[in-house]
């Protein structure tokens, strides 16, 4: 029997104070994130897809899901997310990044699908810096690594350039945009997994129309 092609979807996600006011509708929003990644496996069965989600804040970077089969991925709710404290975002991408990248080095057949979503920019990280990170993306996008940025609240664009990442999306903190973003999020999603179908590049053209 042929192996699947592995896709791993690491969600990021900011859990920190600031999050609290549309805390409900990124919920929803990440709960939509599996069901259109539950679809996308059905439609192309030559994938496996798998889901790691962290969220992070100033009380520390918590493993929500790791390397999970899509298929029997549950959704989270208002207790699994608490937004409170800081956001040490070069942290919790940091340890993402080697926990997942340890585990791939024996797999010869993936892509990873990196999605960081926050409103505000790194303000408390202990552990990485900003080349640090930088240094980090730019060597995983050599190895079928892609990354995108979705932000609000900041100067998204140059945050993102800082970090070496060119996927970017901006939204505003109201509840139809960010639905708005997360539709969005899920149609690019699906063009990727067509891209690998295709052998197309799956880099720097993520949320490009």
């Amino acid at each position: 029997m042929e192996t699947k092609h592995q896709v791993h979807n690491l969600i990021i996600l900011d859990e920190s104070g600031s999050m609290q006011s549309i805390k409900k509708t990124i919920i929803e929003g990440f709960n939509e994130i599996v069901q259109t990644v539950k679809g996308i496996e059905k439609d192309f069965p030559e994938q496996e897809h798998f889901i790691s989600l962290v969220s992070f804040n100033g009380l520390g970077v918590k493993l929500l899901h790791f390397i999970d089969p899509v298929s029997r991925l549950n959704q989270i709710d208002d207790k699994r997310y608490q937004p409170d404290a800081s956001t040490p975002l070069y942290d919790a991408m940091g340890f993402s990044f080697c926990k997942l990248r340890q585990v791939l080095e024996t797999i010869p057949n993936y892509n990873v699908l990196v999605t960081i979503l926050t409103d505000g920019e790194e303000n408390a990280s202990v552990e990485y810096d900003v080349q640090a990170i930088k240094q980090l993306i730019e060597e995983l996008k050599l190895n079928r690594w892609t990354f995108t940025y979705i932000g609000t609240d900041h100067d998204v664009e140059k945050f993102a350039a800082s970090i070496s990442i060119t996927n970017t999306m901006v939204f505003e903190k109201n509840e139809a945009d960010i639905k708005n973003m997360f539709l969005k999020e899920q149609s690019s999603r699906r063009n990727y997994s067509q891209n690998i179908r295709e052998k197309k590049d799956t880099g720097d053209n993520y949320f490009k129309d």
